[in-house]
């Protein structure tokens, strides 16, 4: 299990790390977008219309991803808590299943402790059998008592009375019964054993029929009513025994009393015959008469004889009415039995239904392999079951037979024995009689004398006649009393045959309904099984769907992605617009800079005509006498002026220009100021909707995390998902593998044993609530054995009580169940794995029941043992049982606990998606609210562009006016007075123009203010409408609390209301209702105490229910857990031992299990096999004693003993097993500690969760602060909206003055231009008419045309001054008109908003009166439906007390009827007291008389022998004296009797009317209550009623003072309203008078509005055709991107795996660098041992200078010698070399002839051609051995020194050549190179020079040939000197660093430099290596 959930948890870990880093990645580009958003917002400056485009597509798609989003949220969700239902279901599973694998644990320890128990039983039966052999009825008794308790079988006992003692064959008898019994026992229990063997053999091998389930039902029943048979035999047994006891008792106290009496009589007949004896005879011969009266009573005495016999008659006929009644029952009994096989052919039907059923599986399962087993078995079952039948019934008939034979049997023997006693006492009596007659014959005949004293012994015969008549009657009179007794002892016989047999046939219809139920349940089973089927097959479309889901959102990721990146583009797109309006901007202003400078050009040229003018006039002047002059350049004026008038129409076309350019900029600088303000407004918006991006991202971030945290959730149960169905998949491809018939069979059976496991389920239940009521009966049976023990009484009651409780929670446990069964069922692969385990279970229940039975027979052995044994028992039983109590209690605890903390983290789950919920609603809004503001700025945007067109109209208007007015008036006028007007007019014309234009910016920016404001407040209100919404959702949430708070409420409103009436009649002094009111107020304070305690109490129970379901749940839970671990567990083991034969698997791991149950079975039959075997003993020790031999044989005892030894051994077998349970139970435990952990880690995810929440809750809290300030600036915002209204109102105002003075003052100019034409034309005509001939020179006329060019100027600019500062007045005198206006319109507005503000008073008053009245009728209202509802329950409450009362009515009728009942039974048992009285008296009457007529017969004797003797006299004395004492004797005893009798009278009629007394006191007692009840019940109802009254009077007393309050307030506040209205009517009156002036101007400003309309369409549609045209242009920028995209990815990809490669390198690199570094190191040791060597070849080198210089000096004596001594040849030296010639090997001849060759002057070449035309034959080798040896040499040796002889004999070549030897080897021996480890060197010694060197060429020649032989010091100087001798120039193979430091070089190591590398080829190799 924990193997499979972490498997699950990390799959889930994967898949959430991967949606996380998706998401991640999604908040990450959401983040870059912002910023780049932020950053780029400052500089967007475009086009309002593409800008909302592009925001609403941006918003569309945020949209698009939230709702994408925010539906896969809550498909998570679902999937998540369908998980969680899954995970806590199968949980809940396999906790229930470890539950019943503990339980069966359980039951077999105790199976093994009750059969060790019974054995041990046996065995103390055993060795207590030789003390139970005498043969004494008390001990025989008790063993057969014993035995049959023990077998729980009815004994046939000894039948009827036999006398005090039973014989030995009787308890032979009885033994050898209860050993049959037993054996019969114990052949039921070998066979319900095999049966359970044959179920479970059969529900395993095969694959289980469907109907088995009724097989086993109707068994169930089987021992149900063989069970119920027993009880029925034990009752039977136990009232026969009863009766016996009471017969027997009573038959004895009449044989003693009997016996006494005889006794007595005989004692008095001997005293009375020693009299006879003792006295004489006493004859009176007298009396005739007496005689005849003897005769007469001796007829009357043999008429009382025949009514005797008729008496006699009539009693048997009596007798033969018993025997036909006995007949009659006998045929009851007939009957009876004839319904008992009725019930066995019930039972053979519903067998045969069985045997259908069965034949039906047989065809079903006949494809199956194992089919001749089935048949066989179920031929085994069916002999079975006849056998089981054949016992049955003789049970049953036995059992009838036994019970009603014994009771039937018991009366007739008693009735028997009565009728022998009669008959033989009448044949007494008729013998008596005939022997009488005959003497008194004989007397008569004989004694005729002795007549007297016959007459005195016939009356003393009649006398004791008479009592034996009295005898006889009474005699008679008990007889018919005991017959009425037996009779209604036959009818109660016949009454309990009935009842039996109505009993049975209940048990029937019982039997039946449950059939009928149990197939309702397997219907309904089947129909679960198919929904749960259909539940799959819906969570398998759910999971793909899922992945659908996911593959989805992976979908709409990529998407968003796109999305971000095309925003991007746009972004980019805009920011280039933004930049080219930037240059449009900065192009334009540079061409107002210019205009700027053309216009400063065009004024400087002003000025200069200007002067030139001024020059004019003062020509003008001093030539103002030559008029001659000016008639003769008239022509020259005329065409003077047409060129002014060309120029003046120049001029002004330049005005125009300039007006235009100036027009122009300002609305460029209007357009750029309208583009600041945009951008600055977008900048606001932009930030405004960045904030909230930015607010709305942290709550997607929050929402993020939430969902990442679900999704993880969601894919780990995915991942659980994907494992089970690729488990089931698994399966399914290895159940592929095995044949298709086999496949169906198993699936069919899977589905049968599901059904079947569901009925046994149900079963099972039933058979618990059995055991519960076994476990009671055996409570019971323990209290009775331990009545005398208090504690432990005390200890079973709790017990009990606790029991009681567990089974309410069982009953709710069952319901709970019932629900929990459907999401258990969900999953079926748990099912199937299930079934063989509910398979074990069943068979585990069975023997559970059969145990029980044991356990309950061993329990009633324990009841027939002495109680001591018990009382351990009990004391350990209870200890277990409180151990479990306590165990259970705190498990309880625990699991309440963990309820608990469940509790709290769902509620905070709960709390944290609602508040999830409300962020989504509040982001929901604030989208909503963008997309309004988002509207609302491109209204505004085309409200201002319209407002700017019409400006812009309006100017344009003007200043053609203004134009036109300029253009005509050009008067001529005087000059500096006019500069100055003109300068003073200009001025005053700029300012005013400015102010205007100021005027309009700010009004434009207030609107634009206005608007933006008006747009915050609405948004606020959608706001508020929204939140006002959820408030109104958690309000409808919260219902169900605020309906228990309304009812407080109300109830409070009521006390509240109760005070206030109280305070008023305090007021008024009403005492009475005050005291009414506050016991009303105590009532409704007790009434919601009551109501309260009741909640409470209830929710109370409530939450224990609720924790002790979860507990059971959680326990539950826990043990299907471990069972599901256990089958996983088998799964597995199964799987990984054969994977292809799951089925041999399967039918393996049942085998195993058969094989245990087998094993239980085997010791089950062991220990039943010796009991049988002790119980043989028992019967032989039995029979022996019956035969008279006592002991037991040896045989027998051995056979014990090793039975004995055997049981040991499997005892120890059996404690071994226990053992192997004890360690599986060990590892469950460790399982569940594992479990425990689990479900540690699920908690810290549970608290994870928790913080999340918290996180949450934090976030809220924060949202609710941001509420609650925009709320307060909201109402800051409104004071503000008010104040920037009026300025509004004021603002048009004067606007609509102004422009209407504008348009008078446009008008006025017009007027003006007309009379200063008229006077230039006047000033003109005089000049015509004065017309000089003259001509004059070229400068004058030229001064003459500036003079008329500078005139006209000074019109002009003199009327433009004239304008400007009639314009200047007028606004002067318009700005004085508008601020009246505005004060008049101030006041207007006031009064109107004072009006306003009295009606709105007035509504509101009218408002709350009305509010008021309604909340009155509601409370009314109320008022009404509480006092109804107070009214139904006073009703509801009268029904209850009639209904009580009727109830109480029934009881006392019932109780009446029981007393009366009891009352005749007391009656009937005191007529049974009386009875028998009057029988005992009548038995001592019959005793008294017939002693007395023994006394008279023995006396008769006598006399009649002593009147043979003759003693006569004496005789009649004694009898005198006789029949006196008789009388008085008789006379007592009957005075005695009749005191008994009426003092026994007395005592019942007293007691009687005791008890009449006090049922007489009861009732008056209880009827006198009942009074006080009622009396009371009527004086509460009254005076509830009358508080009802008086409470109904004062509320209405009080409603109609309201009202008629309210009548006068109406009144007023409508009289007030009449005079409102009346000032209102006058105020509109003047309102409207204004009105129509305001229309006017309205109808004005909508004809302008038309216009600019007009215009808005023109600009529309214009509008149009550039989005469209931007439309394109984006759909191509987006391609563009797009190719662009694609081609930035390519290079992405490209750079990608160019980093890869730079990293591979950057690695390889790493790698280097780390060796260089490593070579480094060794590299600077390197250099310090360099620095070393350097130093030594320092020292070398001085050495090497020193040997030079030596050797130079050397060279020169040797040149000064060969100088001296050429020519000169030395016969030594010759012969030397001639004998190493000789001496010398053949290959090194060559060598020494060399040698010898340089020694006489011959130069190489010659040598060598020499030597070549010899071939080496015979010449060479002599010298080569002298230099052979030296150059093999490795170390040269220093040479010995020459003897002071040979020095002396040798010559100087010789000497010469020792010379060069010695020199040639060095001499400092430290410094000795080893030639193995030297290279050669890099340069030669640089002092080598001339004359030498054939001495080295003969060294060096060797070289190349032999480079192992080289000598340094003899290498030419060319050549490199090597270091190392035994290497090749090149270096050797091996590093030098790695070789061996040589024993001659102690300090250092040689540098290794070759000859063909240098230091960085040295460096190169070390960083190699």
């Amino acid at each position: 299990m924990s193997s499979w959930l972490g498997g699950i948890g990390s799959g889930l870990g994967q898949s959430l790390g991967q949606v996380g880093g998706s998401l991640s990645s999604f908040t990450g580009q959401i983040s870059n977008f912002t910023k780049d958003m932020l950053l780029e917002g400052v500089e967007e400056v475009g086009d309002a219309a593409t800008e909302l485009q592009v925001s609403n597509n941006k918003l569309a798609d945020i949209e698009a991803a939230l709702t994408s989003q925010k539906s896969e949220y809550d498909r998570i969700r679902k999937l998540n808590a369908e998980l969680e239902e899954k995970l806590e279901a199968s949980e809940i599973q396999i906790k229930g299943q470890s539950a019943e694998y503990r339980s069966l644990l359980q039951q077999k320890d105790v199976e093994i402790s009750h059969l060790k128990a019974r054995h041990s039983g046996l065995l103390e039966e055993v060795q207590n059998l030789p003390a139970m052999l005498p043969v004494t009825t008390s001990a025989s008794t008790a063993t057969a008592s014993s035995v049959s308790s023990y077998m729980s079988r009815p004994s046939g006992s000894h039948q009827g009375f036999h006398g005090d003692e039973m014989d030995l064959s009787d308890v032979i008898w009885s033994q050898q019964e209860i050993n049959r019994l037993s054996a019969e026992v114990m052949r039921l229990e070998a066979e319900a054993a095999h049966w359970r063997r044959m179920s479970q053999a059969s529900t395993a091998a095969t694959a289980g029929n469907g109907d088995q389930g009724e097989v086993l039902k109707l068994q169930r029943t089987i021992k149900e009513l063989r069970e119920e048979m027993s009880r029925e035999v034990d009752e039977h047994q136990h009232e026969l025994a009863a009766l016996q006891d009471a017969q027997r008792q009573k038959m004895a106290d009449v044989t003693r009393r009997h016996r006494e009496d005889l006794a007595e009589y005989e004692e008095r007949i001997e005293e009375l015959e020693e009299r006879n004896h003792g006295g004489g005879p006493s004859t009176s011969p007298s009396d005739a008469s007496e005689l005849h009266q003897l005769q007469k009573a001796i007829s009357s005495l043999q008429e009382t004889a025949g009514q005797r016999e008729k008496q006699l008659a009539e009693l048997s006929a009596g007798l033969e009415e018993a025997q036909a009644k006995q007949a009659s029952l006998q045929l009851e009994k007939d009957e009876v039995q004839e319904e008992n096989t009725e019930l066995l052919q019930n039972y053979t039907r519903l067998q045969a239904s069985v045997t259908e059923l069965q034949t039906r599986v047989q065809e079903q399962e006949g494809k199956s392999l194992q089919k001749a087993q089935l048949d066989h078995e179920i031929q085994v079952l069916r002999k079975s079951l006849a056998a089981a039948e054949k016992e049955i019934e003789g049970l049953k008939s036995m059992a009838g037979a036994e019970s009603k034979e014994e009771v039937e049997h018991a009366d007739i023997l008693e009735l028997n024995t009565i009728i022998e006693t009669l008959r033989q006492e009448k044949e007494v009596l008729e013998q008596e009689k005939l022997i009488i007659q005959e003497r008194l014959e004989e007397q008569s005949v004989s004694n005729d004398e002795a007549e007297s004293g016959d007459t005195e012994a016939l009356k003393a015969e009649l006398e004791r006649r008479d009592n034996s008549l009295r005898n006889t009657q009474e005699e008679r009179d008990t007889l018919m009393s005991e017959l009425e007794e037996l009779d209604r002892q036959n009818q109660e016989a016949t009454q309990h045959m009935i009842s039996v047999k109505e009993q049975l046939s209940g048990q029937l219809r019982e039997a039946e309904a449950e059939l009928t139920g149990l197939t309702a349940e397997l219907n309904a089973t089947k129909d679960q099984k198919r929904t749960l089927e259909q539940e799959l097959e819906t969570q398998k479309e759910k999971a793909s769907q899922s992945a659908f889901t996911l593959n989805d959102l992976h979908m709409g990721k990529q998407e968003l992605e796109l999305r971000v990146k095309d925003l991007k583009d746009k972004l980019g797109q805009a920011q280039e617009q933004s930049r080219e309006a930037r240059r449009e901007i900065t192009e334009l202003q540079r061409t107002l800079q210019e205009r700027e400078e053309q216009l400063s050009f065009a004024k400087t040229q002003l000025d200069q005509s200007g002067e030139r003018g001024s020059e004019a006039q003062g020509t003008e002047e001093k030539l103002a006498g030559k008029e001659g002059e000016l008639s003769e350049l008239r022509r020259e004026l005329d065409e003077i002026r047409c060129s002014h008038e060309k120029t003046l129409s120049e001029d002004y076309e330049l005005k125009m220009e300039n007006r235009r350019l100036k027009v122009e900029t300002e609305q460029a600088v209007g357009h750029a100021e309208e583009l600041a303000k945009q951008i600055k407004e977008s900048q606001a918006a932009l930030n405004r909707t960045l904030r909230e991006k930015e607010t709305r991202i942290e709550a997607l971030k929050l929402e993020k995390s939430q969902l990442e945290g679900e999704l993880e959730q969601a894919e780990r149960t995915l991942a659980e998902q994907g494992k089970q169905f690729q488990q089931t998949i698994e399966e399914l491809t290895r159940a592929r593998s095995l044949d298709a018939s086999t496949l169906q069979t198993e699936h069919e059976r899977a589905i049968k044993l599901n059904q079947e496991k569901d009925i046994e389920i149900a079963q099972l239940k039933r058979d618990v609530e059995q055991a519960a009521s076994d476990h009671r009966d055996t409570n019971e049976m323990l209290s009775i054995t331990v009545a005398g023990q208090k504690q432990l009484t005390d200890l079973l009651q709790e017990k009990d009580v606790f029991v009681d409780t567990l089974k309410q929670n069982a009953l709710d446990l069952q319901k709970e169940m019932e629900d929990s069964i459907l999401v258990v069922t969900k999953e079926s692969d748990a099912l199937k794995r299930a079934v063989e385990e509910k398979d074990k279970q069943l068979g585990c229940m069975k023997e559970k029941n059969s145990h029980l039975k044991e356990e309950i027979e061993r329990l009633r052995d324990q009841q027939s043992r002495p109680q001591p044994l018990s009382e351990p028992r009990t004391l350990d039983i209870i200890t277990e049982l409180e151990t479990e109590i306590t165990q259970l209690r705190s498990s309880r605890s625990c699991l309440e606990e963990e309820v608990q903390t469940l509790r709290r983290t769902m509620e905070e789950l709960q709390a944290s998606l609602l508040l999830s919920q409300q962020s989504l609603q509040a982001q929901q809004t604030e989208l909503e609210q963008t997309h309004a503001r988002q509207q609302q700025t491109t209204l505004n945007y085309d409200r201002l562009i319209h407002a700017r067109d019409e400006e812009i109209s309006s100017l344009q208007r003007t200043v053609e006016q203004l134009s036109g007015s300029q253009v005509r008036d050009l008067p001529p006028v005087q000059g500096e007075v006019i500069l100055q007007e003109e300068k003073t007019q200009t001025l005053s014309q700029e300012s005013g123009n400015e102010k205007h234009d100021l005027s309009k910016v700010d009004i434009e920016r207030l609107v634009s203010g206005i608007k933006e404001k008006e747009t915050e407040i609405s948004l606020l209100n959608e706001k508020n409408l929204s939140l006002t919404r959820q408030l109104d959702q958690l309000v409808v949430s919260r219902d169900e609390v605020g309906k228990l708070s309304q009812m407080i409420l109300q109830k409070d409103l009521e006390i509240q209301a109760l005070h206030a009436r109280m305070s008023l009649v305090a007021g008024g002094g009403h005492s009475q209702d005050v005291m009414f009111l506050q016991q009303q107020l105590q009532a409704y304070a007790v009434e919601r105490e009551q109501v309260l305690g009741v909640l409470n109490e209830k929710t109370r129970e409530n939450s224990q229910l609720r924790s002790d379901y979860h507990r059971l749940m959680d326990i539950m839970a826990g043990k299907e857990a471990a069972l599901s671990k256990l089958q996983q567990e088998n799964q597995r083991l199964s799987n990984m031992s054969d994977p292809s034969g799951s089925q041999e698997m399967f039918k393996e791991t049942i085998q195993n299990l058969s094989r245990i149950i087998r094993e239980k079975d085997i010791e089950i039959d062991a220990l039943t096999q010796k009991c049988q075997t002790l119980v043989t003993v028992l019967q032989s020790s039995a029979g022996e004693s019956g035969g008279g031999s006592r002991g037991v044989s040896s045989n027998q005892f051995e056979e014990l003993l090793q039975e004995r030894d055997s049981l040991k051994q499997q005892v120890k077998k059996m404690e071994e097993w226990k053992q192997q349970v004890i360690t599986t139970v060990k590892n469950m435990q460790h399982e569940s500690a594992q479990l425990q952990e689990e479900l540690i880690k699920l908690q810290g995810q549970v608290s994870a969760d928790s913080d999340c929440s918290s996180k949450l809750s934090v976030d809220y809290a924060g949202l609710i602060q941001s509420y609650e300030r925009k709320e307060s600036r909201l109402g800051s915002l409104s004071q503000e909206l008010a104040q920037v209204q009026q300025t509004i109102t004021q603002l048009s105002t004067t606007k609509d003055v102004l422009l209407v003075k504008l348009d008078s003052v446009a008008l006025a100019p017009d007027v003006a231009g007309a009379p200063a034409g008229g006077a230039s034309l006047a000033a003109g005509a005089p000049v015509d008419q004065t017309s000089l001939t003259a001509n004059h020179e070229k400068l004058r006329e030229e001064i003459v045309q500036l003079r008329i060019q500078l005139a006209e100027k000074e019109n002009a600019i003199k009327t433009l001054q004239e304008n400007n500062h009639r314009l200047s007045n007028a606004a002067c005198a318009t700005e004085s008109e508008q601020r009246s206006h505005a004060g008049e319109a101030r006041l207007v507005r006031e009064r109107l908003e004072a009006l306003q503000r009295s009606v709105r008073e007035k509504d509101l008053l009218i408002k709350t009166k009305g509010d008021q009245l309604s909340h009155v009728s509601e409370t009314l209202r109320n008022r009404e439906n509480d006092n109804e509802v107070l009214k139904q329950a006073v009703t509801n409450l009268k029904e209850r007390a009639l209904i009580l009362e009727m109830d109480g009515k029934k009881l006392k009728e019932e109780n009446e009827l029981v007393a009366s009942r009891s009352r005749e039974k007391e009656s009937e048992f005191r007529a049974l007291q009386e009875t028998n009285m009057q029988v005992s008296l009548l038995l001592r009457e019959k005793e008294f008389e017939l002693s007395a007529v023994s006394e008279k017969s023995a006396t008769v004797e006598r006399m009649l022998k002593d009147r043979e003797q003759g003693k006569s006299g004496e005789l009649n004395q004694l009898l005198n004296e006789l029949k006196s004492m008789q009388e008085k004797a008789f006379a007592f005893q009957q005075e005695r009797d009749q005191m008994m009798m009426a003092l026994k009278q007395k005592q019942m009629e007293t007691t009687a009317v005791h008890t009449e007394l006090q049922h007489v006191r009861d009732k008056e007692q209880r009827l006198n209550l009942e009074l006080d009840r009622l009396r009371n019940h009527l004086l509460e109802i009254e005076d509830s009623y009358t508080r009802e009254a008086v409470s109904a009077e004062d509320r209405e007393t009080e409603l109609r003072r309201r009202v008629a309050l309210l009548d006068e307030k109406l009144a007023t506040s409508s009289s007030a309203v009449e005079n409102a209205s009346q000032q209102a009517s006058m105020q509109v009156e003047s309102l409207q008078e204004q009105l129509t002036g305001v229309v006017k101007q309205r109808d004005e400003a909508l004809i302008r509005l038309r216009t600019s309309q007009e215009q808005v369409n023109q600009y529309a549609v214009s509008l149009s055709n550039l989005q469209m045209v931007l439309e394109q242009f984006q759909q191509e920028e987006k391609a563009m991107y797009s190719a662009e995209l694609d081609m930035y990815k390519r290079e992405r990809d490209e750079w990608k795996r160019k980093a890869l490669r730079l990293e591979d390198q950057a690695s390889a690199l790493q790698i280097n660098l780390d060796e260089a570094n490593a070579a480094l190191e060794s590299a600077s040791r390197l250099t310090d041992q360099l620095d070393l060597n350097e130093e030594q070849i320092h020292e070398l080198k001085n050495q090497v200078e020193i040997r030079q210089e030596m050797l130079e000096e050397a060279q020169r004596k040797l040149m000064n010698l060969l100088n001296s001594t050429e020519g000169k040849i030395d016969k030594v030296l010759m012969r030397n070399l001639f004998l190493g010639y000789f001496h010398t090997p053949k290959t090194k001849r060559a060598d020494v002839l060399r040698l010898m060759g340089s020694v006489l002057g011959l130069s190489r070449e010659d040598v060598d051609k020499m030597l070549g035309e010899d071939g080496g034959h015979g010449v060479t080798g002599w010298v080569s051995n002298w230099l052979g040896g030296r150059g093999a040499q490795s170390v040269p040796n220093t040479p010995q020194r020459p003897t002071s002889g040979a020095g002396l004999n040798s010559s100087f070549s010789e000497m010469f050549v020792k010379f060069l030897e010695i020199e040639s080897t060095p001499s400092l021996p430290a410094a000795k190179l080893p030639a193995h480890d030297i290279k050669a060197l890099g340069a030669p010694p640089p002092r080598r020079t001339g004359s030498p060197a054939s001495s080295g060429a003969a060294g060096g020649a060797a070289l190349p040939k032999r480079p192992g032989e080289s000598n340094p010091f003899l290498a030419p100087r060319s050549a490199a000197v090597p270091l190392v001798a035994g290497s090749s120039s090149g270096g050797s193979g091996s590093h030098l660093l790695m070789k061996p430091i040589c024993d001659a070089l102690p300090t250092f190591t040689p540098v290794p430099v070759s000859s063909e590398a240098s230091a960085g080829s040295v460096l190169k190799d070390l960083l190699k290596q």
